[in-house]
């Protein structure tokens, strides 16, 4: 379980190093824009490559599309939740971020701790696509919260929280393999690729748009393709 834990752990913890590095350096606004840019890119080719293909082969389409029917509403509805508590824009557009690396991070860290407790191999790439797409995950949100005045010891045990989130779902996902020898990732997978569509489009691209404007769109197309190559 420990094995299971760490690597919860590890793979979200650059949303913690980068939301630091973005209360300490001042990062401008475009350079945001692009860098949400690049995690969008990121975050479409793991959709496409790793959590859907995992979710498809061990389900059939009806249940595949209801799993990520389901991730979409968990989104959605937390996304309500945090514009009531803090506004549609501003400190309420970058909660939204968060919330999307939640409903992002907490099914891929489940999904790994059922690798380790099924034996399965766990893909160096996979992990590591996780830790450098979660980086401008982080830094874009984080950035918008220090300009509205959060410091960053607020801002590092948000993230802190959610790091924490993520080891524990990965020593869940092992635990079950344990109890049950169906617990596998696969609906996981399909609730994260549900609940990041919906985060990308509602969220992290708008976010990304306003900001660096057509360079956003350069970045994305790379954060795609770089992904792509690590992950092959």
């Amino acid at each position: 379980m420990l094995q299971a834990l760490g690597l919860g752990l590890l793979g979200a913890s650059s949303l913690l190093l980068a939301g630091l590095f973005a209360c300490w350096v001042r990062v401008p606004a475009r350079v945001v824009g692009i860098l949400a840019g690049f995690g969008a890119g990121a975050l479409i080719a793991a959709i496409t490559t790793d959590l859907v293909v995992e979710a498809r082969d061990a389900l059939d389409q009806s249940e595949f599309a209801l799993w990520m029917l389901i991730g979409a509403a968990v989104f959605l509805l937390s996304d309500s939740a945090v514009e009531k508590r803090f506004g549609a824009t501003g400190v309420g557009g970058a909660m939204g971020i968060v919330v999307g690396s939640v409903v992002d991070g907490v099914p891929e860290s489940f999904i790994f701790g059922a690798q380790v407790g099924t034996g399965l191999p766990i893909s160096i790439s996979f992990l590591a696509a996780v830790f450098v797409s979660n980086i401008p995950q982080s830094i874009a949100p984080s950035a918008d919260l220090a300009a509205a005045g959060w410091g960053a010891r607020r801002i590092g045990i948000l993230w802190l929280w959610v790091v924490l989130a993520c080891g524990a779902a990965a020593a869940v996902g092992y635990l079950l393999t344990d109890v049950s020898s169906e617990a596998t990732g696969a609906r996981m997978a399909a609730i994260a690729a549900g609940g990041l569509l919906a985060m990308l489009t509602n969220s992290l691209m708008p976010f990304a748009y306003e900001r660096g404007r057509s360079l956003a769109g350069v970045a994305t197309v790379v954060g795609f393709c770089l992904s792509l190559v690590s992950s092959g």
